[in-house]
């Protein structure tokens, strides 16, 4: 691997990275950064289910927190059930009082083989919905759709997909791979999305973009970016509280009833990078990723 090849990935996350930072940090001066809002804004949400991956931390256990409060029957997926444990503990002493992934981790694979943000970030993703889609159908109404919810972020306007090399095998960036698992994401929406629509599913699926956030997300980090991270957090990055504020926005809003196919920043719907409105993308990264996972690709039958 050159080191042109990896610093160009390097370079391009950082870059889109700070240009997220400096947007976050003219909404605080101009008293506009957006909030979580209060439970009592959007409607009760009693005797609805939802499933929250990577509950027990962040902006994922924020997003429970919140959905709790609002009435639903949460689940959380998640890697560790003694985290997962703690994170209900915690969610019902504060309600009887008052997102899971990886970045820029050195080249290793999951259990199953997979490259680790590939794997955990995207396939996973992509399988528990597939898996759910049958329930989900069922459970959605022509009044109240179903509503699928992933989390993507700002690197995958630098992302690359390379359907030929989907595992970075043959060369392996950190940030390239993670901006790819990213922007997979978004075409995975997309193309779900589409689906769904053909079908007639009372089914809706959006991406959101939490923004940049203070979670653990970035043990590895640069070193140097580490410090700047704990010196400047306060100022510069979201708190996960309000990282979560889009996803429950997506989830519960009455504004997003049978809206599907949206790319969501800032509760505000938003131009994804072009390249993820490239519907043969979207339809072979989906049977590429059928094939992955071991499961058929229904999405065969439909143009």
């Amino acid at each position: 691997m050159s080191l042109l090849s990896a610093l160009v990935p390097l370079l391009r996350v950082y870059r889109i990275g700070l240009l997220v930072i400096l947007h976050q940090l003219r909404r605080r001066l101009l008293f506009l950064r957006p909030r979580c809002p209060p439970a009592a804004v959007f409607p009760t949400q009693n005797g609805k289910v939802a499933i929250v991956t990577g509950g027990a931390k962040g902006i994922g256990y924020q997003t429970v927190k919140h959905l709790t409060r609002l009435g639903m029957h949460v689940i959380i997926a998640g890697n560790s059930e003694n985290e997962g444990q703690e994170a209900v503990r915690k969610i019902q002493e504060e309600t009887l009082t008052g997102k899971a992934g990886v970045m820029m981790v050195p080249e290793r694979k999951t259990e199953d083989g997979f490259e680790e943000h590939f794997g955990l970030n995207y396939l996973g993703h992509f399988l528990l919905t597939n898996l759910l889609l049958d329930t989900l159908k069922q459970s959605g109404t022509h009044s109240h759709n179903a509503r699928i919810i992933t989390v993507s972020s700002a690197t995958h306007y630098v992302g690359e997909l390379h359907l030929n090399d989907l595992q970075s095998r043959c060369s392996y960036s950190p940030h390239g791979a993670y901006a790819q698992s990213k922007l997979a994401l978004v075409l995975f929406t997309y193309r779900l999305q589409h689906l769904l629509t053909a079908n007639g599913s009372h089914v809706t699926a959006n991406v959101v973009d939490p923004g940049v956030v203070n979670t653990e997300l970035y043990k590895h980090v640069f070193w140097v970016i580490k410090v700047a991270k704990w010196m400047t957090a306060w100022l510069f990055f979201k708190t996960p509280e309000e990282g979560a504020s889009t996803s429950i926005y997506a989830a519960v809003s009455p504004e997003m009833e049978g809206a599907g196919g949206c790319y969501l920043y800032n509760e505000t719907r938003t131009k994804s990078a072009d390249v993820a409105y490239d519907e043969e993308l979207q339809r072979r990264l989906w049977t590429e990723s059928c094939k992955m996972v071991g499961i058929s690709d229904e999405s065969s039958r439909v143009p």
